[in-house]
């Protein structure tokens, strides 16, 4: 437990580090652009969402699920691994520029695919910030196989860490678009090539900082990679088949998100639309990506190195007990998410009124945050025995779900039943419903590969999470209204809806502890140990 708490809290760190500066990242992006019904935001997030979209086919697809478990197979040869991720790594590398290539060749397609419904003057924006943007793809890549690799080899730190250069150089081009061309129209059909270089310039260039920064750690693993393009006889057909299953998978997820941002482009400079539902999504994702990832992930390369040894009954005891302890802290941060929903909203808008419309979107994501908590582990799992084709059919089922919630979405809105403006909320709330369904699918698939899976153990524990948690949730709410509410003065600016939030959280966190406390709750010992391996000097 001693390793996990470090390699947590040096993920966590950085990761939550990361988090804060995409977070000042997106609220520097909506000062200078605006975000409800700003054209020019959505042909941005439409444009920078792409090479996104495209490396997390790769980095879902192949890298997380099969780059991992190999190489902390491959240590195990007599050189330590390096002819084997040598040769990955070549053809990794050599398949990352291809499909840059065709991606940026298919710009005005691909944007067609995720904005169809917008109008002509945030397509051809979008299509021109695409050609600027797509190049990423093969720098996050390239960033992802040598974070990856670092992880296997446990060294955890710069890959959470790096992601903040690429902030700040973002911040810094924002800033500078502003400085040079301010006040920016938030109408797309006033944007210069100028102010277009500046924009699509700066964010890829953060990207290459990003994985540029990984290079100085590498010799750390001790690994001395070099090209090779001897591919044969070294057991990469295996891996070409995990991969296989995975990217299918990636991919199926990939076109159902884009039809959600395809039906969502209608609202494009009318109400909440890309903009307004990618910073929903950053929201949400924050406390996933400093609790999950940081916790989640060194229990992933243990649960690797257990299945590879043939040690089931360890990796039964690994996923309960990190499905517990991630649960544990995820659950208050779902209750003070959404108690802070509206302030929260604020700091990334321009008004109370779009902080409301934009908070609707944010609670309709929640609902999916702690079954992919717990998916985040199951999923893994089966990449751990090299399964990865069963995750691919419950990710089919749960896409098939996605597209059909959306369109049920999209059949309302031509009903009239509701208004153009939560076509955004419906759509994530049709992710979050397609999301509960997906984790109780996998669990029971992965109970049936491996055995029991302790499942009464850490549903107990949401018993007692979810009786810390709703009134957490309500005493946080509380607070918001003696705060004066949704009129009150957290809505005034950015800056007091940030102070909003975090009072609001507070009130949640310390009600949620108190209410474990009193009910004994056994995992808060085992949170505080983990707790305090965040600690300097722990």
């Amino acid at each position: 437990m001693s390793s996990l708490g470090r390699a947590s809290a040096i993920i966590g760190a950085g990761t939550l580090v990361s988090r804060i500066t995409g977070l000042l990242r997106s609220i520097v992006l909506v000062g200078v652009l605006g975000s409800v019904a700003s054209e020019a935001a959505d042909a941005f997030t439409y444009a920078n969402q792409l090479p996104n979209s495209v490396f997390s086919l790769i980095s879902v697809g192949i890298l997380t699920a099969v780059i991992v478990p190999q190489i902390v197979k491959a240590t195990a040869d007599a050189d330590g691994g390096n002819a084997f991720i040598s040769k990955l790594f070549t053809l990794g590398t050599v398949v990352l520029v291809v499909v840059t290539a065709i991606a940026t060749a298919a710009a005005p397609w691909l944007v067609h695919l995720v904005a169809g419904k917008a109008n002509d003057d945030v397509l051809a924006l979008a299509t021109a910030l695409a050609y600027w943007c797509l190049p990423q793809i093969l720098l996050y890549g390239l960033y992802a196989m040598l974070g990856e690799a670092l992880n296997a080899r446990k060294i955890f730190g710069p890959f959470t860490w790096a992601p903040v250069v690429n902030n700040i150089v973002s911040i810094a081009g924002f800033l500078a678009l502003g400085a040079l061309f301010g006040p920016v129209s938030t109408q797309a059909a006033d944007w210069t090539p100028e102010m277009i270089t500046v924009l699509g310039g700066t964010a890829t260039l953060g990207i290459a900082l990003q994985a540029l920064v990984l290079l100085v750690f590498w010799r750390r693993t001790g690994l001395a990679v070099k090209p090779d393009f001897r591919w044969r006889g070294v057991g990469l057909g295996n891996v070409g088949r995990l991969a296989g299953w995975t990217f299918l998978m990636a991919f199926a997820s990939l076109a159902a998100g884009m039809y959600q941002g395809y039906i969502v482009s209608e609202a494009s400079g009318l109400g909440a639309s890309a903009n307004v539902t990618a910073n929903a999504w950053l929201i949400f994702m924050l406390p996933y990506s400093v609790i999950v990832l940081s916790i989640g992930t060194p229990y992933f390369t243990q649960i690797s190195a257990h299945a590879a040894a043939g040690r089931d009954e360890e990796v039964r005891a690994d996923i309960a007990q990190s499905i517990r302890t991630l649960l544990f802290f995820i659950v208050a941060a779902t209750a003070a998410v959404a108690a802070a929903a509206i302030p929260a909203s604020r700091v990334f808008t321009d008004n109370a009124d779009d902080a409301q419309a934009a908070a609707l979107v944010l609670i309709a994501y929640l609902f999916g945050l702690i079954p992919l908590t717990i998916l985040f582990i199951v999923q893994r799992t089966f990449y751990a025995y090299d399964d990865t084709r069963t995750p691919f059919w419950f990710t089919i089922f749960q896409c098939v779900l996605i597209v059909g919630t959306a369109l049920g979405a999209l059949g309302l809105r031509e009903a009239g039943i509701i208004p153009l403006t939560s076509l955004a909320a419906a759509v994530a709330l049709g992710q979050s419903i397609a999301s509960i369904v997906q984790t109780i699918v996998a669990t029971w698939l992965l109970h049936r590969k491996i055995g029991g899976l302790q499942i009464r153990s850490w549903m107990a524990a949401i018993g007692r999470f979810a009786l810390a948690g709703i009134p957490a949730g309500f005493a946080g709410w509380g607070a918001l209204v003696l705060l004066g509410g949704v009129d009150g003065w957290t809505m005034a600016d950015k800056f007091q809806g940030a102070l909003g939030t975090a009072i609001v959280g507070l009130v949640v966190v310390v009600v949620y502890l108190g209410i474990l406390a009193l009910l004994r709750a056994p995992e808060l010992k085992a949170a505080g140990a983990l707790a305090r391996r965040f600690l300097p000097g722990r």
